[in-house]
C-alpha cells in the first residue's frame, strides 16, 4: 500500500517535509506556500484521511471513491475537484490508453491521485516544477500546468490515429477484407479518447471564469490558449469518429458492389451454362429422333407395317432427316442453336 507523498513549497522552491500531510500542510501555511501531495492506488481509509486533513468535502471525496470517471471539473465550496485522463497511444496495438488522475485544489494545498497507479505522479510533478513561474503562482499556477501537461500530451495521440487513419484509407480500396475490424477497432479507440477530450473545453472555460473572478481581471491568457488546444483537440477527435465513419460507410459500398460483381459473374456464368445445355438437349434431341425412327424399323418382328415395301427404306430416311430438320428449325428459331 503506498503512503502520500508531500512536497512543501515556497514559491517555487521544495523544502524538506514530513511525510505525514497534516505536518506538511502546517508547514505549508507557515511559509506562507503550498503543499503537493500524491498518492497512487489509495485505499478508501486514505482518502478519507486526507479528507480529514485538508477538509474536502464529502461529496468531492465519494467522486474521488468512484474510479473510471470521465474528466469533469466540479467545486465544492472553496475547493476544487478534478478529473483528469492524460493519454498514450499505442501505435502497433492501435490502441489509446487514457488513466483517471484525481485533483483536488484548495488555496494551499494541491493534491493528485492516480486511482490505478498508471500514472507517475512524482515524474508529473517534476515536469511541473520545470515549467516557468506555475509552482510561483500556487496550486491554480500547479492545475494550469496539469491542463497544459495533458493537452499537449493529446498530440502524439492525435498524430499517432491519423497516421492509422491514413493506412486505412489506403487499404480500403485493397482487397483486404480486414480492415473493416481495424476500423471498428479503432472507431472505439476514438470513442474512448472522446470521453477523455470532450468535456475539456466547457471545463477550461469555467476554470478560466474562476480564476479570472478570483483574481478579479478582465481576462486569464494562460487558461484561455490551453482552452483553445482543447477545442482544437475535440475538433479533431470528432473529425477522427467522423472520418472513421465514412471509411466504414465506403467499405460497406465497396464490399456491396464487390458482392454484386461477383453475383453478376455468377450470373453471366449460369446463363453461358444454361446456353449450353440448351444446345447439348437440342443436338441431342436432333440426334434421338433418327435414332428413334431407326430403333423401330431395326425390330426384328415378323409383321410390321413397310416390311414389304420397296420405297420402305428410302421413307425411313426421308422420314429421319424430315423429323431431324424439323427439329434442327424449331430449336434455331427459339435460339437454342
Amino acid at each position: 500500500m503506498a503512503q502520500p507523498h508531500c512536497v512543501v513549497y515556497d514559491g517555487h522552491t521544495p523544502l524538506e517535509t514530513d511525510p505525514d500531510p497534516a505536518a506538511a500542510l502546517a508547514q505549508a501555511r507557515s511559509v506562507g506556500g503550498m503543499v503537493w501531495v500524491d498518492l497512487s492506488q489509495p485505499t478508501r481509509e486514505q482518502v478519507h484521511e486526507l479528507a480529514a486533513v485538508f477538509g474536502l468535502e464529502p461529496l468531492g471525496v465519494a467522486s474521488a471513491l468512484r474510479t473510471h470517471q470521465r474528466s469533469k471539473l466540479d467545486r465544492y465550496g472553496e475547493h476544487l475537484f478534478v478529473v483528469v485522463q492524460p493519454g498514450q497511444y499505442d501505435d502497433a496495438a492501435e490502441t489509446v490508453e487514457c488513466h483517471e488522475v484525481d485533483l483536488f485544489v484548495g488555496e494551499d494545498f494541491f493534491i493528485a491521485i492516480s486511482p490505478d497507479g498508471a500514472i507517475d505522479l512524482e515524474k508529473l510533478r517534476a515536469l511541473l516544477e520545470e515549467l516557468p513561474d506555475v509552482l510561483d503562482r500556487g496550486p491554480y499556477g500547479v492545475l494550469w500546468g496539469t491542463f497544459e501537461y495533458v493537452t499537449r500530451g493529446y498530440r502524439d495521440v492525435l498524430d499517432g490515429i491519423e497516421h492509422d487513419i491514413d493506412e486505412i484509407e489506403e487499404q480500403l480500396f485493397g482487397e483486404d477484407e480486414d480492415v473493416s475490424y481495424r476500423i471498428f477497432a479503432l472507431q472505439r479507440e476514438v470513442i474512448d479518447l472522446g470521453h477523455a477530450t470532450a468535456p475539456l473545453p466547457d471545463m477550461l472555460l469555467r476554470l478560466q471564469r474562476l480564476v479570472e473572478n478570483r483574481l478579479h481581471i478582465d481576462d486569464a491568457p494562460a487558461f484561455r490558449e490551453v482552452a483553445d488546444r482543447a477545442r482544437y483537440v475535440d475538433a479533431r477527435v470528432t473529425s477522427f469518429r467522423g472520418t472513421l465513419d465514412s471509411a466504414l460507410t465506403v467499405y460497406s459500398s465497396l464490399a456491396e458492389q464487390r458482392r454484386n460483381e461477383a453475383m453478376q459473374r455468377m450470373t453471366e456464368t449460369s446463363l453461358e451454362q444454361n446456353d449450353q445445355v440448351k444446345k447439348i438437349s437440342s443436338w441431342a434431341a436432333i440426334g434421338f429422333a433418327p435414332t428413334l425412327v431407326a430403333g423401330i424399323y431395326g425390330m426384328n418382328f415378323r409383321f410390321m407395317p413397310e416390311l414389304e415395301w420397296p420405297w420402305g427404306y428410302p421413307f425411313a430416311i426421308g422420314l429421319m432427316a424430315a423429323v431431324s430438320a424439323g427439329l434442327y428449325v424449331v430449336f434455331k428459331k427459339n435460339d437454342w442453336l
